[in-house]
């Protein structure tokens, strides 16, 4: 299916960030409103989109070219954009002859909404997602009944959804168009009235889709907004911050990690500074940590973990909210477990060469080096049932039941082990703080293994039913 967006807005509501440069390439959290736009439909697979452009079209033929992130572009040309995006859709009723989506290239969409629209059958001239609220005063509301829109515009008396601005549309909805232009009209929604009128107009409800995503262990509403002001881009940037933010397992992540993270990334996704570049920066940081464990810098690089467990957070979410996101950016993990079970080696080759031990009794003590290499095969085990079963059940073990989500906040993470080990550290005894990760550990890995062998023995019978 093929994409029609757009684009050939001025955005005066926008001045002066649109003295130079069209709606379209106003940036929201470092990306350009249509880039958004087209990395959603990439995403979805959709490999051909054609852009209507109008007012400094030129800036955006020259930003996106022929080609974006793998999908075929074309350029249509308006030249009565100042009449109304009617004119914009009407523009490029030659080059569709088949059912394609229709957006507004200043609209920010979950990609989710759109894979959802491109699944539904087309029974009539248009598809109209809609949002169920009230609207302000700016919206165009919408009248639907049974799946069908009876009316639709801004301020209307009667109204139950919104109009969100993407379509599914037949090659028949130009005529409509074309229809609203002769009764001298100039929105997409006065199209979509005669279609209406003719009840050849329905609605696809955003509600419908399901809000969980499995790789952010959490539900996230399905959204959309309408960029229309500077206020609209703060509003933006913190939307996509937060749909950005995957679900908090411990309380320390909730309470403090994720407030500072996303203050960090409204900021920092703003800059020319990259995901990579921040995850080669939390890698040197980590591994300079390691070092002063080796040397006995006990302190200095307990306070510091807590510091890498933040800026750990970032690259990820910034990756998310910029678009940025790569097959290699799935490493990042493996990384991290190499970095934090350096910390254990390190934290317990420094001890065994103070000659520090766990005495048990007068003649039999275990070695600080025996808890590290127990941790590492404890968390590997218990790390490798989580991700295995979120594979093989697309659900996170953490939100699977009341009990999951309980555990969840005290399980074992480095999260929770930095406050032992720095606990342990200013009482002089840092050797507990291996016994104390070693225990808990233990704990976490033996919980995991009995639920996901529970949980997935359940999903084998109902599969065998």
């Amino acid at each position: 299916m093929r994409a029609l967006i757009l684009a050939a807005g001025e955005g005066k509501r926008l001045y002066p960030l649109t003295k130079e440069k069209p709606k379209a390439l106003v940036k929201v959290a470092g990306v350009p409103l249509v880039e958004r736009v087209l990395y959603a439909l990439k995403k979805v697979g959709i490999d051909e989109a054609s852009i209507v452009v109008g007012c400094k079209g030129e800036l955006i033929e020259k930003r996106i070219g022929e080609s974006f992130s793998g999908m075929k572009i074309g350029y249509i040309k308006n030249h009565d954009w100042e009449k109304g995006n009617l004119y914009s859709l009407i523009a490029a009723k030659d080059r569709f002859r088949e059912n394609f989506l229709l957006l507004m290239s200043d609209h920010l969409f979950d990609d989710r909404v759109i894979s959802s629209l491109v699944a539904q059958e087309l029974d009539s001239s248009i598809k109209l997602v809609i949002e169920r609220r009230k609207g302000s005063e700016d919206d165009t509301g919408v009248l639907e009944r049974n799946g069908r829109i009876e009316k639709i515009g801004k301020g209307l008396k009667e109204s139950n959804c919104i109009d969100t601005g993407l379509f599914l549309c037949s090659p028949k909805f130009f005529s409509y168009a074309e229809r609203a232009k002769r009764e001298n009209k100039g929105e997409v929604a006065d199209g979509v009235a005669l279609a209406a009128e003719a009840e050849d107009a329905e609605i696809f409800d955003m509600a419908k889709i399901d809000a969980y995503v499995s790789g952010m262990r959490r539900e996230v509403p399905p959204y959309w907004m309408d960029v229309d002001s500077k206020e609209e881009i703060k509003e933006a940037k913190r939307l996509l911050v937060e749909n950005a933010s995957k679900g908090a397992s411990d309380f320390l992540a909730y309470y403090v990690h994720k407030p500072a993270e996303n203050k960090i990334v409204y900021y920092l996704s703003e800059t020319g500074i990259t995901p990579n570049q921040v995850t080669i920066m939390v890698n040197v940081l980590a591994y300079f940590v390691t070092a002063l464990f080796f040397t006995g810098h006990l302190l200095l690089a307990s306070i510091l973990i807590f510091l890498v467990g933040i800026l750990d957070g970032l690259d990820g979410k910034l990756s998310r909210v910029k678009n940025q996101t790569t097959k290699l950016g799935s490493m990042e993990h493996s990384f991290d477990f190499l970095y934090e079970c350096s910390w254990f080696i390190a934290l317990a080759l420094n001890l065994q060469i103070e000659g520090e031990s766990l005495a048990l009794t007068s003649r039999l003590s275990i070695s600080p080096l025996v808890f590290s290499v127990f941790i590492i095969l404890f968390v590997a085990f218990y790390r490798n049932c989580y991700d295995q079963f979120r594979k093989t059940a697309g659900k996170s073990l953490d939100d699977w039941g009341r009990f999951e989500r309980v555990f969840r906040r005290i399980a074992g993470r480095r999260n929770l082990y930095n406050l032992p080990i720095l606990a342990f550290v200013l009482l002089g005894m840092p050797i507990y703080s291996l016994v104390f990760v070693f225990f808990h550990s233990m704990l976490t890995m033996i919980v995991y293994g009995w639920r996901v062998c529970k949980h997935l023995r359940e999903e084998d019978r109902k599969a065998a039913r």
